[in-house]
């Protein structure tokens, strides 16, 4: 492999979530002497991520959300014949079936998909039977899965070919996350907060699927028994008028704060009594790794890849999704033992430092993309030899 592969990794949304944090970790821990690195997505997002990626990574702006748009299809093939890209890796369904298309027309080697979540919004015949998937997948090579439960939702739901589906669980840097880092007192005091106030954490997009509402309607019951709790709610998206109205007619200002997306949760965490997870679903969270990376307990929802990091009782709390009551039940359990809510932070830090280090994460994912490539390089050298050895025969 000489010179370095040329990778191009694709995502499509303008936002920067759990999925452009997945991608942001692959850019700095790939090894940049096996790899040429780029990154194509959509310009808002390249703003957003100015700063954190490596100064080796070209960055490619371009927005393509269907493989209907011709112009935009177009530029993403200029792209890929300049990078002469021997491996093209698209993120989330939608930016796979934007792209992939494009990808394999370009003559790509090798094509990869990370879905990342369970596609909650496939709803209707057509969307809900998955035709499309399958009939894509004979373009992907293989097919990374978050979690096992991705997994399965890939192979048993989806009825994608199981040879091509690989588990690599998210990752987070285990060393930047981590229990000494101490409590930012002059956070709070910015915040408003008391010294003795406890803090509930939750670090995610304002979108639907992650059930902010939930936890809101569940803070007046936390309040009821630790009436100075306060909220904090780090994270951007397009339901943040909404939530903020409704926090506004639950008369929670007084115990409520949004802060926006914060690029380092660190500091965040090391605020945090409790961090929450009140999805609807989930692929593989990052930040309930951070969490418990951190030694923070953690309250979420029992939702497919969450729980295979946050486990009820062992390394966690957990709850059904959009259930106020049994949400705040967990919190307060919490906050009312201490003890209980430090051996669970212990137990989780534990198997996060066991199962979903960032290196283990960046390592794994390398690997594949070596030997996906290998073996596609294997195969173009036979199919050319049976060429040549036909034509000798003629």
């Amino acid at each position: 492999m000489n010179p370095p592969l040329s990778l191009v990794e694709f995502s499509i949304a303008p936002v920067r979530g759990g999925v452009e944090e997945h991608v942001l970790t692959l850019l700095r821990g790939l090894d940049k002497s096996l790899f040429r690195l780029t990154y194509v997505c959509p310009a808002e997002l390249i703003e957003k991520l100015a700063g954190d990626v490596p100064s080796e990574v070209e960055m490619v702006p371009l927005r393509l959300e269907s493989p209907l748009d011709v112009a935009g299809c177009w530029r993403l093939a200029t792209v890929l014949r300049r990078l002469k890209a021997d491996i093209f890796h698209a993120h989330m369904f939608q930016a796979s079936f934007a792209g992939t298309p494009t990808a394999w027309a370009c003559g790509v080697a090798v094509v990869f998909e990370t879905p990342h979540v369970r596609e909650q919004w496939r709803t209707g015949w057509l969307k809900s039977h998955y035709y499309i998937d399958r009939l894509s997948s004979r373009l992907v090579d293989r097919y990374i899965a978050v979690s096992e439960a991705n997994a399965r939702y890939l192979v048993e739901v989806k009825g994608l070919p199981p040879p091509k589906v690989v588990v690599i669980p998210n990752g987070c840097d285990v060393a930047k996350f981590n229990p000494d880092i101490p409590v930012p007192n002059e956070l709070k005091q910015r915040l408003g907060f008391d010294g003795a106030d406890p803090v509930l954490l939750v670090g995610a997009r304002l979108e639907p699927q992650k059930g902010h509402s939930v936890l809101i309607k569940a803070l007046p019951l936390v309040l009821e028994q630790f009436p100075n709790s306060k909220l904090v709610c780090a994270g951007e998206g397009s339901l943040r008028g909404e939530l903020e109205a409704m926090m506004r007619e639950n008369g929670l200002e007084h115990a409520m704060r949004f802060v926006g997306y914060q690029s380092d949760m660190a500091e965040w965490l090391a605020l945090a009594d409790v961090v929450v997870l009140p999805s609807f679903f989930e692929g593989m969270p990052l930040i309930a790794i951070e969490a418990l990376a951190a030694a923070r307990p953690v309250v979420a929802t029992a939702t497919d890849g969450t729980v295979e990091v946050v486990i009820d009782g062992e390394t966690g709390l957990t709850t059904e999704p959009g259930d106020p009551r049994g949400l705040a039940t967990a919190i307060l359990r919490v906050l009312r033992e201490p003890a209980l809510g430090r051996r669970l932070a212990a137990a989780g830090r534990a198997r996060v430092l066991a199962r979903f280090s960032m290196a283990g994460q960046v390592q794994s994912t390398q690997d594949l993309y070596i030997r996906a490539w290998q073996q596609s390089a294997q195969g173009t050298t036979a199919r050319q030899r049976r060429i040549c050895n036909s034509e000798g025969m003629n």
